[in-house]
């Protein structure tokens, strides 16, 4: 395939000649060196294959990987899914109260009245028949708690679920869901399975923040997963605002690096973002460069450091965009250019 590519574009460059050419002769009857000038020429020519086929053999591994991550990924997350939904669903079904908490009453108490909740449940159903009948009998509350977009309920044995909702403009994404459990009521909580992306990182969060502080845990999941989600939503609403305009799009799988070119009339634009971390809606890093259209014929010949003649091309930068864009999501900013 990628001698099938260089080939291709050898071919193009035979039938579209660069510029240079054309002066060629000129240089050979007014210069004292027309092989060192033809040996440039042929120089930049085999650098624009080198680069084609790179950027070609790079796109292809972006899509391959895509496609592998989709495949590897998508039925056993969807039967994950749909078994722990199943699950909620039925908790909630059940449950004999449902509050919702401000920012007041959000702290650990919560889980430990959870937590407490979910073992009585448990140590009723392991006793014996006519026991358990008994203890039945007690009334026994089952609490949904729910904060922001967040919902925490008790789950089938002693485990704790988490139901994080996501949304974009206000419209509703998908649901996600994280569940936590102790070996004991007094050990510390651990993650026992989730439907979370898995280029997130939730153990590293575990680690770092649910044994010390569960409901830091809680928050800062749900913080990375809005913000992958808003980032995501982004891309894909300029490919929708942008639609033919919108050539070459690399992204990393939690959207934390974004790079496309926009087709403009007169120039082309390559946009390049990078987000300082994962909870981060708005980019940190910003390149807008605007390169002049046709790039192959309009060279400007500059002579580099080691004196030898290159042909590349001098990009304007455009900083006001760059401005915009730390400030604006991603469709508002591109407005600017």
């Amino acid at each position: 395939m990628d001698s099938d590519i260089e080939e291709s574009l050898k071919k193009r460059l035979r039938k579209n000649p660069n510029p240079v050419d054309s002066s060629r002769k000129h240089l050979e009857h007014s210069s004292g060196r027309p092989q060192a000038v033809m040996g440039e020429v042929n120089f930049m020519q085999d650098e624009d294959i080198r680069l084609e086929t790179t950027r070609a053999r790079f796109s292809n591994v972006l899509k391959r990987h895509a496609e592998l991550t989709e495949r590897l990924s998508r039925d056993s997350d969807k039967m994950t899914f749909e078994r722990l939904q199943k699950e909620f669903d039925a908790a909630r079904a059940s449950q004999t109260q449902e509050i919702y908490v401000d920012v007041e009453q959000w702290n650990d108490g919560i889980l430990a009245t959870l937590r407490e909740q979910v073992y009585m449940e448990a140590d009723r159903k392991a006793m014996p028949g006519d026991a358990n009948m008994s203890a039945a009998l007690h009334f026994q509350e089952k609490t949904t708690y729910i904060f922001g977009s967040k919902v925490i309920c008790g789950l089938e044995g002693t485990r704790i679920g988490i139901q994080y909702e996501t949304s974009f403009a206000g419209e509703p994404c998908e649901l996600y869901h994280c569940v936590l459990e102790g070996k004991s009521f007094l050990e510390k909580l651990n993650v026992l399975e989730h439907t979370i992306p898995f280029f997130l990182p939730v153990r590293e969060a575990e680690n770092d923040l649910l044994h010390s502080n569960a409901m830091k845990f809680i928050d800062h999941v749900g913080e990375l997963l809005q913000a992958y989600v808003d980032r995501r939503e982004q891309v894909r609403l300029i490919k929708e605002l942008y639609g033919n305009q919108i050539g070459e799009l690399y992204h990393s799988l939690p959207y934390d690096m974004i790079e496309f070119v926009l087709d403009d009339f007169e120039c082309k634009v390559t946009v390049t973002l990078r987000y300082a971390d994962l909870i981060s809606v708005l980019p940190t890093r910003i390149k807008v460069l605007a390169w002049p259209m046709y790039q192959s014929k309009k060279f400007t010949m500059n002579r580099n450091e080691n004196g030898s003649m290159t042909g590349q091309p001098i990009p304007a930068r455009l900083s006001y965009a760059e401005d915009a864009l730390r400030t604006m999501s991603l469709p508002e900013g591109l407005t600017s250019l």
